[in-house]
């Protein structure tokens, strides 16, 4: 592929942009949303990240249709290095490689422009794994017929990832990137796994999701205080007395430096050499999650902070799909 992506120290994700039900999304943010899309780019956070199975119900696909829509609208700074990355989703349906290229078609219809980075949005390892071969196949072919500019992976474990790696360097395809729950709620992938050694043995880059773990990171939460509706509560509910002394870590570190939990939290991410892909659903969150930048903790902070998050009585769920 002649074209090169270039991927920036920070991401965005847009997985609440469509999201009714566990993000309560409604079209009246639109314009919100540009915002936080405008902000972010013309401050060099140009990685968006998304997924053919955001939005809920009749709002099927809403996330990539907004990213479509204000990628047009955008005229300022860094637009050239727009990188706009969809993940697949691995349907009980999709059962051939023609079924992704036609997803990813979709994907592209929806953007209004071909999809930069196409990734694998799960491993059907776990339930079906005759079903994966087929889906991996069509995804290698984006990039050989040129649909794509580059190929990623999400939720795969070093095990899983090295088989796979193997099959696309036979194919002359290269895995760019690979995204994991990643945060100091959620250190398993990389710890217990040790994910992070393959990714930089394999050169592929490491994409942090969830790095705020669904805002419990961010402080603005407490356990007498008001909770999020619906599951984020119930879980909420559920985490917050565990993870206490962590809370506590980040304020003093935050406290420290002048930042705020989210800010450190981030920097935590970036500092472990990931790309954190931090939510915004208005410009204010995406202001606090830009202030993670410019900046590093240090090694003291770092061991701290990690010595902190291993000894927690409550961790965050690990996602159903992750593999080994």
């Amino acid at each position: 592929m002649s074209e090169k992506l270039t991927l920036p120290l920070m991401g965005c994700g847009t997985w609440a942009w469509g999201n009714q039900l566990l993000w309560g999304y409604d079209p009246s943010i639109d314009s919100q949303l540009q915002e936080v899309f405008n902000y972010c780019v013309a401050n060099g956070v140009t990685l968006f990240d998304t997924g053919d199975s955001y939005g809920t119900g009749k709002l099927s696909g809403r996330s990539e249709s907004l990213l479509g829509q204000f990628s047009r609208n955008y005229a300022g700074a860094n637009r050239e290095n727009i990188c706009i990355a969809t993940k697949l989703a691995a349907y009980p349906w999709r059962l051939t490689r023609q079924s992704m290229i036609a997803a990813c078609q979709a994907s592209a219809q929806r953007l209004g422009k071909p999809v930069d980075l196409v990734q694998m949005h799960w491993s059907t390892a776990n339930y079906a794994p005759w079903q994966e071969g087929a889906l991996l196949n069509g995804l290698a072919d984006l990039y050989t017929q040129g649909q794509v500019k580059g190929v990623g992976l999400s939720n795969y474990g070093p095990k899983r990832l090295k088989k796979v790696y193997q099959k696309f360097v036979e194919r002359g395809v290269p895995i760019l990137t690979l995204q994991v729950q990643y945060s100091l709620l959620s250190t398993y992938p990389v710890t217990e796994l040790g994910l992070k050694q393959v990714c930089d043995e394999l050169g592929i880059t490491l994409i942090a999701y969830s790095p705020l773990g669904l805002g419990l990171l961010t402080g603005k939460y407490c356990e007498k205080g008001p909770l999020p509706k619906g599951i984020r509560g119930l879980l909420f509910k559920r985490l917050l007395p565990g993870i206490r002394p962590l809370l506590q870590c980040l304020q003093a570190v935050a406290q420290y430096r002048g930042k705020t939990l989210s800010q450190v939290a981030l920097n935590w991410c970036i500092c472990k050499g990931t790309i954190p892909i931090p939510g915004a659903k208005s410009l204010t969150q995406a202001q606090d999650n830009l202030g993670a930048l410019g900046w590093r903790l240090s090694d003291g902070e770092m061991t701290e902070l990690d010595r902190t998050a291993a000894n927690l009585d409550r961790k965050m769920v690990q996602n159903i799909f992750q593999t080994r």
